[in-house]
């Protein structure tokens, strides 16, 4: 973030400050199965419906569009807040199904439906297992009607509603049907041979995500739109779609559908023949990527109103059309994913789609996936790596479980990132004291980068964060970029630490810098991302804690560092918060530093690139304030005024403390009752491990 920035001009009415709402749960992304479906208490096994605590794989949550907050639902993650039931009856699946209240239903046999095409009406809420490979569905599915949320569908096998009409227009039986849903995860599922569609995504549902299913045997196999509003987000990746005639997927008037890594086989010389694969129709908008398509007639089709993207696909013994067009959009705007190669989705979906008895991480066919419990790191070479980023290189894309890797005391000199689809991992010292283990680097904004371009702000960080669950514990960050020997260099941001990701627990740490230390912002905008940090130091001069992250300062220190030429100025804090989100939070800390009495704000209004729509917020509540606090503590920044956004403080001491006046807003008893820790965390509870 550059110290200077454009006058743009806005201003919103004054708005008193309230206590804020809670954050929802959130999704963090991550495909985790951590134990086998097949194994369930023994509560669970003598009886037909019982209860049982929540294996490790119900706590799962999508990714894709069901990922992203919108319609008020953060994520989707089922029932996992309800009990687990067990169910092997239709009475008993109905009754948890239809309840209002959440539920993790464990389907542990073979139900047959009756009537046939039974569609049992799901609430929101739920998630719908199979146990092992035992969990079918036999004559009949699911129904998510308008306004059911938060559902996941996942290792079932849905199968035979068939009455033996393939072009069946009197039997609308469906393996899983919404019509105005939202935020639904189809996942690991076997469906085949129903009477109409595998899957209908009907009359505006949206924030669904469908991936690693076998869809075949069947006629119609996956239908999107029937609605004149573009209002569909979608997310198809990782299906088998095989010996099926059309709709694989027809995909009408959705706003975005992101496809890929799918597999598409139309086998030669049997009865069922492709009439096409892939259709953006109407006004969709499609993004289709290193997905195959093999022996397909028509393989990828658009309406001349429809835009459609194609990057990296595979076409083997296709025939007829095969189109593309438009701009469409940027999945990665909306959230992280990794790509496979398409050359090697028929191998992984074969071994790895529909349900499976066990299921690890199968999103990378390029990662070893046998994943260590523990990683060592040792510049002296007596770990299994010498550099911090060789053992987060070792650990598998989509790791269901923690890994821990331990860095024993050294200086190490390297730029670190943990990707996006590297979740659950800890990095922790193992010296006595945070000190004796340091990652250390001078990247800074202007610099040139190997092979061109500059670093940026967010690039020019030492240890870069952007998997969700990361946890960073008992080590130094440092940015030791020389502002004094390189004043003629545009661009002195230099960070130390940067999240981009939600669930960042920063433990027992030094951040050092000195103007942007600490960067905590989210994967994408609109996303959520909640980092905490406690019992830690925090080094810097010009907005070194910043960005729109809903952000803790917890039990830590906040040193106020010189500038490069011995003066005393600066701005502890520059949130950019999104509007309806937290902002940055400090608490039962200390703010303190060698430089002059009254020369530091404690935070100032960023708008980037001048963003009316965002609303920064910093509270300071219960902290000690040293003398070198600002009477007036906070500032305008780039045209906006701070008073039009969220700043306050509560119950501070120390000679930098002060009374509350139109420059110094101090937050009532009430109102401090909404900005505590638990505010800003919600469902999330921190623990080291």
């Amino acid at each position: 973030m550059s110290e200077q920035h454009s006058k743009a001009r806005h201003r919103r009415s004054r708005r008193a400050l309230a206590a804020g709402v809670p954050l929802a749960l959130t999704a963090s992304g991550v495909f985790a199965y951590g134990t086998d479906l097949g194994l369930l208490g023994s509560g669970a096994q003598q009886a037909s419906a019982a209860t049982a605590a929540a294996p490790a794989w119900a706590t799962a949550t999508a990714d894709g569009f069901a990922s992203v907050n919108s319609l008020g639902q953060n994520g989707t993650y089922g029932g996992r807040d309800g009990q687990t039931v067990t169910v092997r009856t239709q009475a008993d699946l109905e009754k948890y199904a239809t309840a209002a209240e959440p539920y993790v239903i464990v389907v542990a046999g073979t139900i047959n439906m009756n009537p046939v095409g039974k569609e049992i009406k799901v609430q929101s809420d739920k998630t719908i297992v199979g146990s092992g490979t035992s969990g079918h569905i036999v004559g009949g599915g699911f129904f998510l009607g308008s306004g059911v949320h938060n559902v996941i569908i996942r290792n079932l096998t849905i199968r035979d509603a068939y009455q033996g009409i393939w072009n069946d227009k009197d039997h609308d039986f469906d393996a899983i049907q919404m019509d105005g849903a939202h935020h639904v995860w189809i996942d690991h599922n076997d469906l085949r041979h129903m009477a109409d569609g595998l899957i209908d995504v009907r009359k505006d549902s949206t924030n669904v995500t469908v991936s690693w299913n076998k869809l075949s045997q069947n006629n119609k196999t996956f239908g999107i739109g029937w609605t004149e509003n573009v209002k569909t987000d979608i997310t198809i990746h990782h299906n088998w779609i095989r010996e099926t005639e059309q709709r694989n997927p027809s995909t009408d008037n959705a706003a975005h559908a992101h496809l890929y890594n799918n597999f598409l086989e139309d086998v030669a010389g049997t009865d069922i023949k492709s009439s096409y694969g892939n259709y953006s129709r109407g006004r969709t908008a499609m993004v289709l990527e290193n997905s195959y398509f093999q022996g397909m007639n028509n393989p990828v089709t658009k309406d001349s109103t429809a835009t459609l993207v194609q990057r990296g696909n595979v076409f083997s013994g296709t025939s007829g059309r095969n189109e593309s067009g438009g701009t469409a959009f940027d999945p990665k705007t909306y959230y992280a994913y990794t790509l496979d190669p398409a050359a090697n989705v028929p191998s992984l979906l074969k071994s790895g789609a529909g349900p499976r008895s066990s299921i690890g991480t199968t999103s990378s066919s390029t990662v070893s996936t046998k994943a260590a419990t523990t990683l060592t790191v040792a510049k002296d070479g007596s770990g299994q790596y010498s550099t911090v980023q060789a053992a987060i290189n070792a650990v598998p894309a989509n790791n269901p479980s923690r890994v821990v890797i331990q860095v024993k005391p050294g200086t190490y000199r390297e730029a670190v990132t943990v990707p996006s689809n590297k979740p659950h991992v800890t990095i922790v010292g193992t010296g006595a004291s945070r000190k004796d283990t340091v990652i250390v680097e001078g990247h800074a904004a202007g610099m040139t980068k190997p092979g061109g371009g500059t670093y940026g702000t967010p690039g020019s960080a030492t240890l870069s964060v952007k998997a969700d669950d990361t946890q960073v514990r008992n080590l130094s960050v440092t940015n030791d970029f020389n502002e004094g020997a390189n004043q003629s260099l545009s661009g002195h941001q230099a960070v130390a630490l940067l999240t981009q990701a939600d669930k960042v627990f920063l433990d027992g740490l030094i951040i050092t810098g000195d103007q942007d230390t600490l960067e905590m912002e989210t994967a994408a905008k609109g996303a959520l991302g909640r980092v905490y940090v406690k019992n830690s130091y925090v080094l810097g001069n010009v907005d070194f804690i910043f960005g729109r992250a809903s952000a803790v300062i917890d039990q830590s220190v906040v040193t106020l560092r010189k500038r490069w030429d011995g003066s005393s100025a600066g701005y502890v804090t520059a949130p950019s918060t999104e509007a309806n989100r937290k902002g940055i939070l400090i608490t039962s800390s200390t703010v303190n530093g060698d430089v002059s009495n009254g020369s530091f704000f404690l935070g100032r209004n960023w708008h980037p690139g001048g963003d009316t729509t965002v609303d920064p917020q910093t509270t300071v509540r219960n902290t000690s304030l040293s003398a070198a606090v600002k009477t007036t503590p906070w500032s305008d920044m780039g045209g906006f005024s701070w008073k039009d956004d969220r700043f306050a403080e509560y119950r501070n001491t120390g000679p930098g403390a002060g009374s509350a006046s139109s420059n110094r807003p101090q937050l009532t008893d009430a109102q401090a009752t909404g900005q505590e820790v638990a505010d800003w965390l919600g469902d999330w509870t921190p623990t080291a491990s």
